[in-house]
């Protein structure tokens, strides 16, 4: 191959090159969401991120698994749906390589019935639905602590379980669930606590709730990324346009209080 056919050569793959990054530039960013909150606040962060410059798709799931198992697996470039109580034990146990790249917002947990209209009116063996996972399980007994219904382990924390139990005077029962079945066993069940977010997808109001959690907790919601991409520009550009002042404003008026910004 002579000079001028090598240099063509160089030309047309440093064209091909460029083209091919435009084209991955032109890809939509996959979002993973759960349904309620998280997705109708993403749906506004879409707006303005495109007037940045960046294309955002959606996609919802109704666990708290597959998110981070869909991110680490390339399938996601980013998630907002979990606390970072949540993430630190996903990453511990799992092994996956994903960061906070950025608070959110927080959902202070409530507690349910349809049978009592305090926590006070539950009766002896009352069946109490908890979320199976072990961060937001350990927050709802944390919960029943601070109300006075249970005492825990003093060393239990936050990954409190129901096995760390160790004064129980009305001998409540718990049944663990998935977070997004709560709602639904509410017919079944003395109580329930139940995540914000499943709350009102599933039409409960947050004022409804027979106890809830301060809004001052550990368990802010949060942005997630691959550590690997953590330091992209498209990165940054995310979180600007949900911190935002359109967004903060979006939060307050949508959910009155049921949601908060953390940002």
């Amino acid at each position: 191959m002579n000079k001028r056919n090598a240099l063509k050569s160089a030309i047309a793959l440093a064209i091909a090159l460029q083209a091919g990054l435009v084209l991955a530039q032109d890809k939509p960013l996959k979002i993973g969401v759960t349904a309620g909150p998280h997705a109708q606040i993403f749906e506004q962060v879409k707006k303005i991120a495109e007037k940045d410059g960046l294309k955002i798709q959606i996609v919802e799931f109704s666990d708290y698994i597959q998110p981070n198992a869909a991110l680490a697996s390339g399938d996601l470039d980013a998630n907002s749906y979990q606390h970072k109580p949540f993430l630190d034990l996903q990453v511990k146990d799992r092994g996956y390589k994903i960061v906070s790249i950025g608070y959110t917002v927080n959902f202070p947990i409530g507690l349910y019935s349809k049978k009592v209209k305090s926590l006070g009116e539950l009766k002896q063996g009352a069946r109490f639905g908890i979320p199976n996972d072990p961060t937001n399980g350990g927050r709802v007994l944390l919960l029943l602590q601070e109300k006075g219904l249970i005492k825990l382990k003093p060393e239990a924390g936050l990954k409190a379980t129901p096995l760390d139990v160790i004064d129980n005077p009305k001998k409540i029962k718990f049944v663990e669930l998935e977070a997004a079945q709560l709602p639904r066993s509410l017919d079944d069940l003395d109580a329930s606590a139940v995540n914000t977010n499943f709350a009102l997808s599933a039409g409960l109001n947050p004022k409804d709730a027979i106890a809830q959690e301060s809004s001052k907790s550990p368990y802010a919601n949060l942005l997630a990324v691959r550590e690997a991409d953590k330091d992209k520009p498209w990165v940054a550009k995310l979180l600007k346009a949900y911190h935002s002042e359109e967004i903060r404003k979006f939060i307050q008026t949508e959910f009155k209080g049921s949601v908060q910004a953390a940002f």
